[in-house]
C-alpha cells in the first residue's frame, strides 16, 4: 500500500473514532454498557480496516481460489497483464480461447508457431490452408504441418486477430501450444521463478 492509501485509511479510521465517541457522549450511556459498545464498534472498525489495507491481496487469494475451482492455473490477472502459475509437470498450462471457445493450451517458448492439433483447429473453426504443408522441427523429431489462422486467440485479458497457427497433422497429438509469434507480439513477458508474466 502506497503512502497515499495509509492516509486515506487512517482518516478514515479516525474519523470514524470520532463520529462513535461523540454519539456516546451525546447519549450520556452507563459507563459498563459504554466501554462494551466502544469494544464491539472498535472491533468493527479494526476489521473494515484490515479489509481494506488488504483489499489487493484478499482479490489475489480470490483470484487463485476460483482458478483452482476451474482447474487453471491463471493466479492473477490485472488489467491488460495475466500471471500463471506452475503446474507439477513443470510446464506452463492455461485455459485460452479461440474465436469464442475454449482451448487449454501449453505455453512454449521453444514453438515457433502457434500449434493446434487437428480436432480443435477443427472445432475452432481454422481450416488448414492448400498445398503441401510445411516441414517443422519439433521436440519429437522433424514432422509436416498444416498453416491456417486463427481469426482471434483470447489468453485472459490478452487478444491477438489474424494470428498465424499450424495444424498438426498427427492424429495421436493432442496438444495445443501457444508459441513465439503470440508470446513475441506482447509488450513484456517472462518467467519470475514459478509464476509465466503475460503483458498484453
Amino acid at each position: 500500500m502506497n503512502n497515499g492509501d495509509q492516509a486515506l485509511s487512517f482518516i478514515y479510521f479516525a474519523g470514524c473514532l470520532l463520529l462513535v465517541g461523540s454519539a456516546f457522549l451525546t447519549n450520556r450511556l452507563p459507563l459498563g454498557q459504554a466501554a462494551k459498545m466502544v469494544t464491539a464498534w472498535l472491533l468493527i472498525f479494526a476489521a473494515a480496516f484490515v479489509a481494506f489495507a488488504l483489499r489487493d491481496d484478499f482479490a489475489a487469494l480470490g483470484s487463485r481460489t476460483l482458478a483452482a475451482v476451474r482447474g487453471d492455473n491463471v493466479i492473477e490477472t490485472r488489467g491488460a497483464e495475466i500471471r500463471i502459475r506452475r503446474s507439477g509437470d513443470g510446464h506452463f498450462w492455461i485455459n485460452g480461447e479461440i474465436n469464442g471457445r475454449p482451448v487449454r493450451f501449453l505455453v512454449d517458448s521453444g514453438a515457433t508457431i502457434t500449434t493446434l492439433n487437428r480436432e480443435t483447429a477443427a472445432g475452432v473453426g481454422v481450416e488448414a490452408g492448400g498445398g503441401f504443408g510445411t516441414i517443422v522441427e519439433t521436440a519429437n523429431g522433424t514432422t509436416v504441418m498444416d498453416r491456417g489462422q486463427a481469426e482471434r486467440l483470447r489468453v485472459g485479458p490478452i487478444e491477438r486477430s489474424g494470428l498465424a497457427v499450424h495444424i498438426s497433422r498427427d492424429e495421436g497429438d493432442g496438444i495445443n501450444v501457444i508459441g513465439m509469434n503470440f508470446l513475441s507480439s506482447l509488450s513484456a513477458w517472462g518467467v519470475e521463478g514459478n509464476t509465466l508474466l503475460l503483458k498484453s
